[in-house]
């Protein structure tokens, strides 16, 4: 489950990393404690080009009445095609979450232990999501994303029973 992530890299690097036109690149800056409800960046392509958005992080289906007081911030791999919360979106707006990496805490005894993962060659990468527009009743229309988790790896098993779908090298996200 990821609850927590950071994005530092500068514009310029999620542009090269992603290959993005320059233009089309959506500033919203560089957090360490990126939390639920948050605005974070996300890579979608448009049927012609990949380009960045920002978006809620705390997923609201379309046809939800109101907004829920706890986000959905994860959908998981194994459900998100059938729950029909996330199965339209996941049919047809995936996108990459951009970040450097996250946090997940370790229990270690009655203590939780905070831990940072990222990838080894500190590139920023992508963590599988899809997205949704939602309009309140009288309101103005708001994007929102999950993202997608697995059971996680050996490696990530000792951490935490999730794991993040992480994409390491620059993927088109399908539409």
């Amino acid at each position: 489950m990821c609850g927590r992530f950071a994005l530092f890299a500068y514009m310029r690097q999620l542009i090269e990393e992603f290959g993005l036109d320059e233009e089309e690149a959506d500033e919203a800056g560089q957090r360490y404690n990126v939390a639920p409800s948050q605005r974070v960046l996300a890579v979608v392509n448009d049927g012609q080009a990949d380009r960045l958005e920002t978006f809620k992080w705390g997923f609201i289906p379309h046809w939800a009445k109101d907004e829920r007081p706890r986000y959905m911030i994860n959908a998981r791999a194994e459900t998100v095609a059938e729950k029909p919360t996330f199965r339209s979106a996941f049919r047809s707006r995936r996108c990459l979450v951009v970040a450097d990496g996250f946090y997940e805490w370790k229990r270690s005894g009655k203590l939780k232990v905070p831990m940072f993962i990222r990838d080894t060659s500190g590139r920023p990468w992508g963590f599988a999501g899809i997205y949704e527009t939602w309009t309140p009743p009288g309101g103005e229309p708001v994007t929102t994303c999950a993202i997608i988790t697995t059971e996680a790896n050996e490696v990530m098993s000792r951490v935490h029973h999730l794991s993040l779908i992480h994409i390491s090298e620059p993927t088109r996200p399908t539409t």
